[in-house]
């Protein structure tokens, strides 16, 4: 029976071939043959559904948080006086056929008059090239308090709808592959699974987070938690199980920080030289992740270097680079797997576009803030 957090099968598959690859000599490699493959695929079905239960679900991350800051904590919504837009794109392992890729587009901004900032997003995350495909509308508030004359505190608050889809008919199960001919039959039409499709194939729930941040002009930290509902993202809907948090969506606690040293000056036609010294680490149900690295802004030009640490071994490095341009910000990044994986998985890529509209305002927008790797 399909559990309640679904690890489709064919990522599985995918994993598990990849791993067989990495750890066989090449000359075996070659000759794997399809009743090979078809065991794999049977031994992953079975690992599915033995320990489905105990799966849990993580929210999706991008490795360019800085550009896409309300889906690292709600209280940094509204960073600039000016609508701000925010375009992201990561695709996960591309060599492993569309496995994860995900879209956000955000927006954002600060309004003076209630000391106030709101926002909004939209966030798809597409697993298993469709067979997951989620899709949710966040808005965001934050209001701000001045702790003394350089210091201030900025709580927010997030509330947004979530669909999420199962696409039943990409699944392949176990019982629908033959040993010697593999999921078709000589004729090419794919052999019957016994499993049932679920009463519904849909799911919608609502989901609340919140979060605060401290900062001045030389440093800021923040602390995040989303999921604060721990909403109930099961198919099956089995409300008799009695490990509830197997249904649910797990909490996401996050910290994060940085500092911003100013290493030149900026003026009307040439932007700062900055350096920001920055950590996030994250942790949502045993999973954690810890980022540590720099951003560097030399005038029109920005790049950074991070390491990316599991907290039992290392996962990723990741480096990025991006130019600015008036009201334009475009950055590329790329994660190098650091594991036996490294990159015959294709590794990970984001794009990340940012459009401030600061530039109709008829006076420039000086910031007493270190918030100036987020815009």
């Amino acid at each position: 029976m399909l559990k309640t957090y679904l690890i489709h099968l064919k990522t599985t598959i995918f994993a598990v071939v990849l791993f067989i690859n990495l750890l066989m000599p090449s000359q075996i490699s070659k000759i794997i043959q399809v009743s090979q493959f078809c065991r794999v695929s049977a031994i992953a079905a079975a690992l599915i559904f033995l320990f489905g239960n105990t799966l849990k679900s993580q929210d999706p991350i991008f490795s360019q948080y800085y550009n896409a800051h309300l889906q690292l904590n709600a209280a940094l919504t509204g960073n600039t006086n000016a609508p701000l837009f925010q375009l992201n794109y990561r695709n996960q392992w591309p060599n492993l056929d569309k496995i994860y890729t995900t879209y956000s587009l955000s927006y954002d901004q600060f309004i003076t008059k209630i000391n106030s900032g709101i926002g909004f997003s939209i966030l798809t995350d597409n697993a298993g090239d469709g067979i997951i495909k989620t899709t949710g509308i966040t808005g965001y508030y934050s209001y701000r308090l001045r702790v003394n004359k350089k210091s201030y505190l900025k709580g927010g608050i997030e509330t947004g709808f979530v669909n999420m889809g199962l696409d039943w008919n990409k699944l392949l199960f176990g019982d629908a592959i033959d040993p010697t001919q593999g999921p078709l039959s000589p004729g090419g039409v794919p052999y019957p699974s016994q499993e049932s499709v679920p009463g519904s194939t849909t799911k919608n729930y609502l989901n609340i987070g919140a979060g605060v941040v401290y900062y001045n002009p030389y440093y800021y930290f923040g602390l995040a938690l989303k999921n604060l509902n721990t909403p109930d993202i099961s198919f099956l809907g089995n409300t008799n199980s009695a490990d509830k948090s197997a249904q649910s969506l797990p909490m996401r606690f996050s910290l994060h920080g940085g500092m911003q040293i100013l290493l030149k000056s900026g003026n009307k036609n040439v932007d700062p030289t900055f350096l920001s010294p920055n950590l996030m680490f994250l942790s949502q149900s045993g999973y954690n992740q810890l980022n540590v690295g720099a951003y560097l802004s030399v005038n029109k030009i920005q790049g950074g270097l991070w390491y990316r640490h599991s907290l039992f071994n290392g996962d990723a490095l990741i480096a990025s680079f991006g130019v600015k341009k008036d009201f334009l910000k475009i950055t590329y990044s790329f994660d190098l797997t650091l594991s036996q994986l490294n990159i015959r998985q294709g590794g990970s890529h984001e794009v990340g576009v940012v459009v401030s509209f600061e530039h109709l305002y008829p006076k420039r927008q000086d910031y007493n803030d270190c918030f100036a790797i987020f815009r």
